[in-house]
């Protein structure tokens, strides 16, 4: 029977040593001053919790620590390599598999259109299937886990849902599916609660007490949109009262 090579990236482990300044951004944030040991799903690892929560701290980092640089993109996309940016990603051990992955991306929503720029300066954009700033948001997205991602990869996510209509969040799911059932593994920071229904996925919670592991329909993602859809003209009631 041949070796399972997945997950590429098994866990990391965080050595802070005595340098560290416990009061500068990132050790404040509670998930990453308590930050020891994580261990990665073979397939999909969620990071959820409220805007700095430290979830995209960490996944920044970890991209860091794996060779992309800050801004994203594959690995020969140097657009940002200031490791003051992201401290925290000198304090990462990283536990591999014995397998290297084929293919790998940090897509990061926040500075995506830096790289699509870069990629239009240098003319290499046949892996993305042709112009990234001819496409809207969304679609240069969806054209770079439907062209760029070619399998057996590690791929990191921060907030891929940012421009995608419901419709294509679930399109990005088959497509995140396909590409696990070739040997890939997906490391993604989200707020979408129908991202986060990939079967079996490991969702890790970021909060003001760590990184807690929870099940989907504990999360609050899934609460508030059930009850939300479920409840809709009272809440609205209930938002929007006059003072």
């Amino acid at each position: 029977m041949a070796l399972q090579a997945k997950p590429y990236l098994q866990r990391i482990t965080a050595l802070f040593g005595d340098g560290v300044d416990w009061e500068r951004h990132p050790y404040t944030v509670p998930a990453v001053r308590g930050l020891e040991s994580i261990a990665f799903h073979p397939d999909v690892t969620f990071f959820i919790g409220e805007n700095g929560a430290g979830k995209s701290t960490l996944l920044e980092s970890i991209a860091l620590a794996l060779g992309f640089s800050m801004e994203g993109g594959t690995k020969g996309v140097r657009l940002n390599t200031a490791r003051e940016d992201a401290p925290l990603s000198e304090s990462l051990k990283l536990f591999r598999s014995f397998r290297a992955p084929r293919d790998g991306y940090f897509f990061r929503a926040e500075s995506f259109h830096n790289v699509a720029t870069y990629m239009e300066e240098v003319d290499y954009l046949g892996g993305y299937g042709g112009s990234l700033h001819a496409r809207s948001h969304g679609e240069a997205f969806m054209a770079v886990l439907l062209n760029k991602f070619k399998g057996k990869g590690l791929y990191l996510l921060d907030e891929p849902e940012a421009a995608l209509s419901p419709n294509r969040q679930l399109a990005a799911l088959t497509a995140i599916h396909q590409l696990v059932q070739d040997e890939s593994q997906f490391i993604i920071a989200t707020h979408s609660p129908i991202l986060l229904a990939y079967p079996n996925a490991k969702i890790l919670l970021f909060d003001g007490s760590g990184i807690t592991e929870v099940a989907y329909e504990d999360t609050e993602h899934y609460a508030v949109t059930r009850d939300f859809l479920n409840n809709y003209p009272r809440r609205l009631e209930q938002l929007l009262k006059p003072e």
